[in-house]
């Protein structure tokens, strides 16, 4: 058994569990990815397959041979190595939690 992702114009519209035999009878697009990968990595120490698990909403970039999510701020910038978007500006490392403003372009403490 695998995890499968449906791509319809480059998004993934459904991930599901299958044998390789069954996606081969459905129609449409269907691409393998792994539960095991986030950001070019494998958590299990395997090797990594398309950068990050897919998830519904999901681009699958065919170039890239990669899923990622969707641009969450104009600001963000595609890291190629993990397929993660990354802020122009670290996230604060003090303990406290920050949500992104966009209009600044900085990290806003949350209280």
């Amino acid at each position: 058994m695998g995890h499968y992702a449906k791509i319809e114009d480059r998004i993934v519209t459904n991930v599901i569990v299958a044998e390789q035999d069954f996606i081969d009878a459905q129609a449409g697009t269907w691409v393998q990815t792994s539960y095991n990968t986030h950001g070019g990595q494998h958590t299990l120490g395997g090797t990594p397959l398309r950068k990050n698990y897919a998830g519904t909403g999901y681009i699958y970039d065919s170039t890239r041979d990669a899923f990622y999510t969707p641009q969450p701020y104009p600001s963000w910038t595609l890291n190629e190595t993990s397929c993660l978007w990354q802020s122009p500006v670290e996230y604060p490392d003090d303990g406290k939690d920050y949500e992104w403003n966009e209009d600044t372009t900085s990290w806003t403490e949350v209280t």
